[in-house]
């Protein structure tokens, strides 16, 4: 039967919240002159194609090389499914429901409370604290400062050929400059001659340069663009994946028993000059197969020229000899369907759009310490054809949230864990509402909830999306808060999905579990791909109490 009336995400965690108490911190405070650096790398619409999560695929050695040196988590996922939400989300520790921010049009600090940031935190502890490129989403949501002053010991950089990113640089057959979709560019033609993640790359080793002669401790967050659409990236790259290598998604139709609520209609791709004149109908289309192949081939030529730029800021960090004083953390804000369950884009509760890749390394615990000379990360040519694919490290299975992101990085650099958030939270400035992830550390851990440890199918990950209707309309995507009047609440875990869409009130930003419109529920083993909705069928299941709001 349909879940009972609840308030949301901070409702269903306080059901897991409750089963402990938030006990001391597993970690003491370092010295500034042994603690750790951090170095977190946050992708935008990067899903896990890559090749350490087993995609035949993408060429992606650099990443493929870090994760052979990590602990990369099979089963990560964000709480929301678009960039905004999705990075307050994570940066603070804190669920949508708490930022109360789930469009790109309010601040949370103003709008549901002063809470602090992961690079706030490490401020506040002696780090210098950096950022480069897409790290907050810009605008609003981060006060149009990216969360400065309190974030970032020195302002934000922003590449300066980001400007151009959307506006008329794609040349057509027709000789002519367009705004497309598919958009790989002679980067010598571009204005500028560089694109944005050069230019975040060339910053960030510039940075590190600088921090190598620092006797303070640092944490350098770089976020790049790609493969966020356009799909502007160098054209070369489009030679590592012929077009008829390229096959359309294995379930490229949408699913019979898809409630039209949880649908996606992909309004941003639709505004794309070259998607326009293909006149897809709205909003269900489909886009004749051989775009979609179009479609796909320039994700994966993006992951792969994204992995360039990672492979050489991690070249640099060796070449520096911060490799071994150094934690990396790489991530994505949230996936990407690639028209799977016929749609394109974010803004769902499916795994291709929530499921992100995750990996830690931490020096001479993830990986032995380099030997003299030795470098941990040298850079791979994705267009070597000898280059191997690499096994990754350490994996977990087990579900983990972004949320777990905090608390993670603060235990393995030393700092204090910060405690549980209570609920509601509004008042506590600094609190965190996921686990933190030492265990798979060997870390000691003292206020790991017992209840969880060593069993990955006791695990959950939630995530959310809003909708302003019952059926697709042009705003379904990206509703401002004032038009939401649906809250799709998601629960993974490692047998199942399971989403409710609910009313929500706006104005009082409450859902009501007793008004279910529709409902979603996906078997993994039986299902992966999420096709076959029994919710129906079985009633909405019968979940077990401890998961019941």
């Amino acid at each position: 039967m349909p879940l009972s009336p609840g308030r949301g995400l901070l409702g269903l965690s306080l059901v897991l919240a409750s089963v402990c108490a938030a006990l001391k911190s597993a970690a003491q405070g370092n010295s500034a002159t042994d603690a750790l650096n951090v170095l977190l790398i946050v992708v935008d619409d990067l899903r896990p194609t890559l090749g350490c999560y087993e995609d035949k695929l993408v060429r992606s050695p650099n990443i493929d090389q870090l994760a052979s040196r990590s602990i990369l988590f099979q089963n990560a996922f964000a709480q929301q499914a678009v960039c905004a939400p999705s990075r307050v989300s994570f940066l603070t520790g804190r669920r949508p429901d708490t930022t109360r921010l789930y469009d790109f049009n309010s601040y949370w600090r103003v709008h549901a409370g002063n809470f602090s940031t992961i690079p706030q935190y490490f401020k506040e502890n002696g780090y210098v604290t950096m950022s480069v490129g897409k790290v907050f989403h810009p605008g609003i949501s981060s006060n149009h400062s990216d969360d400065s002053p309190y974030s970032w010991s020195i302002p934000p950089y922003h590449p300066s050929s980001e400007k151009y990113e959307n506006t008329k640089t794609c040349r057509g057959q027709d000789g002519e400059l367009h705004a497309n979709l598919v958009c790989p560019v002679d980067v010598e033609d571009v204005p500028e001659g560089t694109l944005p993640d050069k230019q975040s790359t060339e910053r960030a080793i510039y940075l590190l340069e600088k921090m190598k002669m620092s006797a303070r401790p640092f944490f350098l967050a770089v976020g790049y663009h790609k493969p966020h659409i356009p799909f502007r990236y160098p054209k070369e790259f489009q030679k590592l994946y012929p077009l008829e290598n390229i096959t359309l998604a294995p379930d490229p139709q949408v699913p019979a028993g898809l409630p039209p609520v949880a649908y996606n209609p992909w309004m941003d791709i639709r505004q794309r000059e070259d998607v326009q004149a293909l006149n897809v109908s709205v909003p269900y289309g489909p886009i004749p197969a051989d775009f979609q192949r179009k479609i796909r081939q320039s994700y994966f030529a993006s992951v792969s020229y994204l992995d360039t730029q990672v492979g050489h800021l991690l070249s640099a960090l060796d070449d520096l000899h911060l490799a071994s004083s150094t934690i990396i953390a790489f991530t994505s804000d949230h996936g990407w369907s690639l028209g799977e369950h016929g749609e394109w884009a974010k803004y769902s509760n499916f795994d291709v759009t929530t499921r992100v890749p995750l990996m830690f390394y931490v020096p001479g615990r993830t990986a032995l310490l380099p030997e003299a000379g030795e470098k941990l990360f040298p850079y791979i040519d994705p267009f070597d054809s000898i280059s191997e694919l690499m096994e990754p490290g350490r994996q977990a299975e087990e579900v983990v949230e972004l949320v777990s992101l905090f608390p993670t990085l603060a235990g393995l650099a030393g700092l204090q864990v910060p405690p549980r958030c209570p609920v509601p939270s509004f008042h506590v400035e600094l609190c965190r509402e996921g686990q933190n992830l030492l265990k798979h550390f060997q870390l000691p851990d003292l206020e790991e909830d017992s209840d969880l440890r060593g069993n990955p199918r006791k695990s959950i990950a939630y995530s959310q999306y809003p909708r302003p209707a019952d059926t697709p309309q042009w705003n379904s995507d990206k509703p401002s808060l004032k038009d939401i009047k649906i809250m799709g609440y998601s629960i993974r875990t490692v047998d199942y999905r399971y989403t409710v869409w609910v009313g929500f009130s706006p104005e009082e930003f409450l859902a009501n579990f007793s008004d279910v419109h529709a409902g979603e529920l996906y078997f993994v083993d039986s299902d992966p791909l999420q096709d076959r909705n029994v919710y129906n069928d079985s009633q909405g299941g019968e979940l077990p109490p401890l998961w019941m709001p």
